[in-house]
């Protein structure tokens, strides 16, 4: 009530002559668009196909495919953070220009909109739609929409055999790019539709190349060591890389960002307990350096592990499947007692 009155007076005060009001209000909002902060894995994502890291042989189709203005079907499938949606996104971008760009893609996060009724309604009725316009540039721009289908694994059975058929009778208007994490859940008649491209994951050397690069044009203080350790526990994901970074660097406040600020943003999952996909992912790599472990013993674990993880992507109880896993590891070291 207080809140209400208090807005109430203040709205009673007498108006600002017009020409201070307007100055005052475009001084706010350039203040506002230059204090708008932006994440750093948008803000350094690739603008160009040339500036996507580690994928050459994506990047050699995609250049010979833009040089004739002419796209095929396109499955990108791979590592999460190893740059599937930026190169899309950065060859639409170089197809259509910044112009054309919102009118001719069409982008949909398929774990969100993943039914049969998206695939009908969003899907169909923007491959029907004609295309027209032309580039301000004078280059030529070809006469098709893209649209892209992001984590498209976690599509519906009935979803994605609706959008076989859509695939194939808008294929003179649309073209469309498919972008998942596991290929073997994309169904068959899908995956003969398209381009196949495997993303590698990105090594050590590219990913402290890039987050140098980063951390050079955002002034962040971090030695090469911290760099190396960003590296390691981001397991071969630079999106995640890059967010750990710019966490850090807020919660340091201009400081060096040293491996224990790290440990403390990325958390030692083995010593404290988050996510039971990374939980395997770092016992893995403890099981496979333990030398006190024969390789048969290391062959059972690692053979469960993978078990294991099958089922944590599938969806099953997180409680479940870390007592199965911790009564196999158990039953082999009993045997070294």
């Amino acid at each position: 009530m207080q809140a209400f009155l208090k807005g109430a007076s203040i709205s009673a005060k007498p108006p600002m002559p017009k020409d201070r009001g307007v100055a005052a209000t475009a001084g706010s909002s350039g203040e506002n668009k230059k204090a708008k902060p932006v994440p750093w894995v948008e803000k350094y994502r690739p603008k160009c196909v040339d500036e996507v890291a580690f994928q050459e042989e994506v990047v050699a189709v995609l250049k010979k495919s833009l040089e004739g203005a002419d796209l095929p079907n396109l499955l990108f499938y791979g590592p999460p953070g190893t740059g599937k949606t930026s190169t899309i996104l950065a060859a639409a971008r170089e197809l259509f220009g910044p112009e054309l760009f919102r009118l001719r893609v069409l982008e949909l996060n398929a774990s969100d909109e993943r039914g049969i009724q998206v695939v009908r309604e969003k899907v169909k009725n923007f491959a029907q739609l004609t295309v027209s316009g032309s580039r301000s540039d004078g280059k030529p721009c070809p006469p098709f929409k893209i649209v892209i289908l992001d984590e498209a694994d976690s599509m519906t059975s009935a979803a994605q055999a609706a959008l076989r058929r859509t695939m194939e009778k808008e294929s003179k208007t649309t073209r469309f790019c498919l972008i998942c994490n596991y290929i073997s859940r994309i169904i068959e008649p899908l995956t003969s539709r398209c381009s196949k491209f495997r993303f590698k994951p990105l090594s050590d050397k590219i990913q402290q190349q890039r987050l140098l690069d980063i951390a050079g044009k955002e002034h962040v203080k971090i030695s090469n060591e911290g760099i190396a350790y960003l590296v390691k526990v981001s397991e071969g994901d630079l999106r995640k890389a890059i967010t750990f970074l710019q966490s850090a660097t807020r919660l340091t406040g201009g400081k060096e960002v040293t491996e224990k600020v790290i440990t403390d943003i990325a958390g030692n999952l083995i010593d404290e307990g988050h996510a039971a996909t990374q939980l395997v992912n770092q016992l893995h790599d403890v099981i496979v350096e333990n030398d006190n472990l024969s390789d048969k013993q290391k062959s059972i674990i690692t053979e469960k592990l993978a078990e294991v993880d099958k089922c944590l992507a599938d969806g099953a109880d997180e409680h479940l499947q870390l007592m199965s896993l911790c009564a196999t590891v158990m039953q082999q070291l009993i045997q070294n007692c």
